[in-house]
This record gives C-alpha cells, structure tokens and sequence, in this order.
C-alpha cells in the first residue's frame, strides 16, 4: 500500500513538473500582439500573460476605450515595471478591432424639398362660410 501511494506522488509530482515546465516556456507570437484589437486567447500567447491579465487588460480597454501606448498597461493591478518590460516586445498600439455589431452608415437621401405652397402641411385651412353649423 506504501509503494502504491508513493509510486503515484512521484507520478504526480512528475506531471506537475512537467506541466509547470510546458507553461513557463510559451513560445512567443510570431508578430507583435495588437493590445486594442487583440482576444483573451490571443494576448495569452504573449509570454507572460495567463487568463486573468488578459481579462484586466480586457476589461481596462472595455472602460477606457483605446490604448495609446503599452505603457498604459502599468496601470492594471499586478503589472509592474518589471512585468512590463518583460512582454513589451510582444505587445504594440494599432488601431482599435471593429466592433462586430458596428455595421458601416449608409447615408440616408435626404427627402425631396417642396415649397411651402405645395406642401398641403403648410396651407392655410380655408374656411367656409356656407358649412357654419347652426
């Protein structure tokens, strides 16, 4: 029963090891990561950034709109400088994603203009002198 149990600790702590390893090793992204256009699943490949900062980074440009600079990125809670510089490179400030519900504008005709006289709106009622009620 004691080797079973310690046969399947050093199994665990073998894949533990191995798995720890695996994501401590990502391989970065080809082309730098575009911060207000990019997904949750796109920032994660950046090495250095799990689920939950790419959330924050998420959320902070849902609330602020744009960012102008990877410098703004110090501003979530848990990045410091150090963090910062450390996927610097991987990250860049292009032009925001468009919005999938944004459907381009087209513009409206404008209705055809009419004179006042032949806008039956803007005639004067004419009044009867023979339809006076009684």
């Amino acid at each position: 029963m004691r080797r079973s149990v310690a046969r399947i600790s050093v199994v665990l702590l073998t894949f533990s090891v191995f798995l720890f390893s695996a994501s401590a090793k990502k391989k970065p992204p080809a082309a730098p990561v575009n911060l207000n256009a990019a997904t949750s699943e796109e920032l994660q490949l950046v090495p250095g950034i799990g689920p939950g900062t790419a959330e924050k980074i998420l959320q902070m440009r849902k609330s602020y709109g744009a960012f102008k600079s990877v410098d703004h990125l110090s501003g979530i809670r848990g990045i410091g400088p150090k963090r910062l510089e450390k996927f610097r490179e991987y990250l860049t400030v292009g032009k925001p994603a468009p919005s999938k519900s944004a459907q381009p504008q087209q513009p409206q005709p404008s209705p055809p203009k009419t004179l006042p006289s032949e806008n039956p709106q803007h005639q004067r009622p004419q009044h009867n002198s023979s339809t006076a009620s009684n």
